[in-house]
Parts: C-alpha cells; structure tokens; sequence
C-alpha cells in the first residue's frame, strides 16, 4: 500500500503538469488540441514519468527539474499508444477503459495528435534546460538519448519487429530482443533521464541502468501474462488480443508457468542491480520493481 500512495501521489503531480503544459498550448486547431489532451490525461500509471521522478529522489536529486522529462516522456510514451491502437497496428478499440483514440477523432486526427505530442515532448526537453537550471550539456544529452530511445533503433524499430514476427515462430533471443526495443529502452531512458538530471557518476548511472532494463523486460513479460490471465475492466483493455494477432510473446513461446518463474527471476535480477550500491538510495526503486511484479492491470 505504501509503494501504491507514493505513485499514486508522483501520478497526480505528472498529471497536472501534463494538464498545464497542454492546457497553454496556443495557435493549434481545437480538435488537435482536444485530441492529444484525450490520450494524454486519461489516466494510466504513469509508470515512466514515476520512474524518472523516484531515480531522481534515489540519488537526493530536485524533482522539480526532472518533471519536464518525466512530462515529456510520458507524451512520447502516450503519442505510441495512440499508434498502437491504430487498425493498421493492433486494430484496438479501448484503452484505459476509453474509446481509443481513433474512434473518437478519427485515424487521421489520431495520427496527428500523436505526432504532435511526440514533437512537443522534445520541445519540452530543450526548454528546460533555461525553465528549470538543468545543464545544458544535460539537456542535450538527454535529447540526444530519446531520440535513440523512442526511434528506430529503439521504440519504433521494435514495434517494427514486433509486427514482422506476428504468426511466426520466433527464438527467446529475438522475443527479448523486441521487448528491449519495443518497451524496455523507454523505460531505461526514464531512469536514466532521472539519474543524469541528479548528476549521477558513471558507476551509478550504469547501475541503474542495469536495473531498468531488467525492469522493463519484466513489465512486458507481466503485460503478456496479464493479456491472458488479467482482468478486462482492470487492465482497461480486452484481454486475449496478443493471441488474436498471433504476437510473439512469453507465454507463447514458454507457457504461462515458465513466463511467470520468468518473470520472478528477471524481477531479483532488476532489484540485485542497486543493491548496496554507494550513493543510491534504492528503497522506492525496489519497492516499484515489486509492485510491478505483483500489479494486475
């Protein structure tokens, strides 16, 4: 319950950022503006915008200058499920218990509020480093950094895949391999955009970064898990479409049970990443791979 406060409390912050931040967009059509404020402020976890916000506090940093980063994160993370819902992509209807986007808008409209939220997320970035007193060095690299992480050699390169093994037979390697891409190198660079804005050393940085990624290939393994055993009204989608698209997932190519000692090892994996590690306060970072491990939606 405590872990589930704390990010329900860092949620509600991001939250209103995000609201301010789209709610002083000018000079951009009504219905571009409603439907990027649509996806951006239905809700969710949060989860990565959380992330960059506690590897922050781990590490005694100012949340304060992080928030941009975490906002802006969070618009690249929403701008992907806009696509992802789209029927050329997973063809879904509902999202965090919503119509998606496109059967409110329309495919056109949501194609462009999703490029819209991914363009203004690196004008955020590039604006805080003279807002909040970032470094601009920082700044830079951090953009620098999510360009990688959201673009073909990541995020989209992975989504790329993730299409191309659709009904075929894929290898652990290659499964790992999407889910890296696809989910686990936003979520790395949420960490990191956290640990880089408290100017951590490179022993650290590369600690937490260990821990990300094994963080991220564990949400992607519980998200397949939970697309077969979650419950609909929970998750906020139907349950039951990786299979209907013939997806490469865990449960696919190991089983449900195999996935789920799976995913408990990758968890430990994460968590042993920063233990007793100087200058990291890990608490909340292992309580949030524990929620993670536990969460049904």
């Amino acid at each position: 319950m405590q872990i589930q406060s704390y990010m329900r409390e860092k949620a509600k912050l991001v939250h209103q950022a995000l609201d301010d931040y789209t709610a002083g967009l000018e000079g951009i059509p009504s219905v571009l503006k409603d439907a990027m404020r649509y996806s951006l402020l239905a809700g969710g976890k949060r989860f990565r915008p959380v992330l960059v916000l506690a590897t922050v506090e781990a590490l005694g940093g100012n949340t304060q200058q992080a928030l941009p980063f975490a906002c802006a994160i969070e618009m690249i993370h929403t701008y992907s499920l806009i696509h992802d819902d789209l029927p050329a992509m997973d063809d879904d209807d509902v999202r965090r218990g919503m119509p998606t986007n496109h059967k409110v808008y329309g495919e056109a409209h949501a194609i462009l509020a999703g490029d819209a939220l991914l363009t203004e997320a690196f004008g955020i970035m590039a604006r805080a480093a003279g807002e909040t007193g970032v470094a601009p060095e920082v700044a830079l690299a951090l953009i620098n950094e999510a360009s990688v992480a959201a673009g073909a050699k990541g995020m989209v390169g992975g989504q790329v895949d993730d299409l191309l093994g659709e009904g075929r037979s894929v290898t652990l390697a290659e499964l790992e391999s999407i889910h890296h891409r696809k989910t686990g190198d936003l979520i790395a660079f949420s960490v990191r955009a956290g640990a880089m804005v408290a100017g951590a050393d490179e022993e650290a940085l590369a600690a937490l970064t260990r821990y990300a990624y094994r963080l991220g290939l564990a949400f992607q393994i519980q998200d397949d898990i939970l697309d077969v055993i979650g419950d609909a009204v929970l998750i906020g989608k139907p349950v039951g479409s990786d299979e209907a698209n013939q997806k490469a997932t865990y449960p696919a190519l190991l089983g449900l049970e195999e996935s789920k000692k799976r995913l408990n090892e990758i968890t430990e994996q994460a968590k042993n990443a920063i233990i007793g590690h100087d200058g990291i306060n890990p608490e909340r970072l292992l309580q949030i791979a524990d929620y993670l491990l536990a969460r049904d939606r």
